[in-house]
């Protein structure tokens, strides 16, 4: 008999993460906001001396996701922050590569995204309105990442990704910074909604 491949990761917290069985007691933010922290978005093709990385990237859409929506619970905004937690294990895969590997990335994507859902009292499938709302953010996230890091100009960006309204992304810039400091804001405004929710 041939030997299964090994198909589980441990986390940095001694937790064993089985990739095609997840179960929410496998699941730590620790651990999603350690991963999410130096996984780059743009396959690291971005301006500055730090990576950008997922978890900032989360942070951002969840601060847009609030001003889209806010009368959001706090329920709801946890679930943007998570909204690409499944990539502390599986990576940030650009949609050409996701398009190339096929439908296994999306059902692992969506085996782990409920595992976590369901650790953090989150129902396993996000509701569709929800989902709409959460994409509405990411893609005026990668609006802004695109025109201000990812070296894209405004009319290629526009073309992509659509112009967001200036009122919701006024003030707002992205910083590229240490991946220690973008870890403890994630899991800090993971605890401070988990708190709001009770």
């Amino acid at each position: 008999m041939p030997k299964q491949p090994r198909a589980w990761q441990r986390m940095l917290s001694g937790r064993r993460l089985d990739l095609l069985d997840p179960t929410p007691v496998d699941i730590e933010i620790e651990d999603i906001a350690h991963g999410l922290a130096f996984v780059a978005r743009w396959n690291g093709q971005t301006r500055g001396d730090f990576a950008y990385s997922v978890a900032e990237h989360s942070l951002l859409v969840e601060t847009i996701f609030a001003r889209l929506c806010p009368v959001a619970t706090p329920a709801e905004r946890l679930t943007a922050l998570l909204h690409d937690a499944p990539e502390y294990v599986i990576g940030d895969m650009i949609s050409p590569v996701k398009a190339a590997v096929g439908p296994d990335y999306d059902a692992l994507d969506k085996r782990l995204a409920a595992a976590i859902h369901i650790r953090f009292g989150l129902p396993s499938q996000t509701p569709a309105k929800l989902k709409r709302q959460i994409k509405k953010a990411d893609r005026i996230s990668a609006w802004m990442e695109a025109t201000q890091i990812a070296g894209f100009d405004v009319t290629e960006a526009d073309r992509f990704f659509g112009r967001p309204d200036p009122g919701i992304i006024d003030g707002l810039t992205i910083v590229l910074r240490p991946p220690v400091e973008t870890r403890q804001d994630y899991v800090n405004l993971h605890h401070t909604l988990l708190e709001q929710i009770g």
